[in-house]
């Protein structure tokens, strides 16, 4: 049933919000619509989740104000990083423009190379600023990248790893994700949230220099893909009878 309204709501989509979804790269748009259509539904340990969410985003979503998701995870460096960024995409392409993702973690380390990669290869142009945030905890290089999703620079953002509460991440009145069982139980009260909702999902760190490397950051890239594409499908459309 979900996947039937996502993909309804895909289709019809760029006919409500032309102004920034047209603006969307042409691959990611066409990466979103494959994820969307596949048959593939989200992990039922992820439904509760998705129920939050949409909820939470139905009750608080308001245009002219921006809603913000902060994705929590132990290093800032896989899940998050990759959530937040088709989180951003999946918002774009629905028409949530005033719908924000950023990711944040507890022990920041680097955005590692693998998600940097699993991301570019559906699109998304991520470069190097030439600055470059404190190093991680086991002395990793941690640069600043611009992250782009549209062609409209305003709509695009600057990565590093982080602590959630970092500076560059909204103060207060956020949304939660904890997208890895470390955080989740290491970090039970979000200092500012105003919502906190468990979404853990496998680390593709355990696949690092394996033959199946590759696949597995896609495949987690895609999971949080597709949760994030149902969730909002779910969110707009209980909107539009509010």
């Amino acid at each position: 049933m979900v996947m039937l309204l996502l993909a309804g709501l895909l289709l019809s989509g760029q006919k409500e919000e032309p102004e920034l979804q047209n603006k969307i790269i042409p691959a990611i748009t066409n990466h979103l619509k494959s994820i969307s259509t596949d048959g593939i539904s989200i992990d039922t340990i992820h439904e509760k989740a998705q129920k939050e969410l949409a909820k939470v985003i139905v009750e608080q979503y308001q245009s002219g104000k921006e809603l913000s998701i902060i994705l929590v995870c132990t290093g800032n460096s896989r899940r998050s990083m990759m959530g937040a960024a088709m989180g951003n995409a999946s918002a774009a392409y629905l028409g949530f423009s005033d719908l924000r993702f950023y990711s944040g973690g507890t022990t920041p380390s680097a955005f590692n190379s693998r998600s940097i990669r699993a991301l570019k290869e559906v699109g998304f142009k991520i470069e190097p600023t030439g600055e470059k945030a404190k190093l991680g905890p086991k002395g990793e290089d941690n640069p600043f990248y611009q992250v782009s999703w549209v062609k409209d620079q305003g709509w695009n953002c600057i990565e590093f790893s982080k602590h959630y509460s970092d500076p560059k991440n909204p103060q207060k009145d956020f949304i939660a994700l904890m997208v890895c069982d470390e955080a989740d139980s290491a970090c039970t009260v979000v200092m500012g949230a105003k919502k906190r909702i468990s979404l853990p999902f496998a680390d593709p760190k355990a696949f690092d220099g394996k033959p199946e490397e590759s696949a597995k950051y896609s495949e987690r890239r895609d999971d949080i893909g597709r949760f994030m594409l149902s969730t909002l499908a779910i969110a707009k459309e209980q909107l539009k009878s509010k």
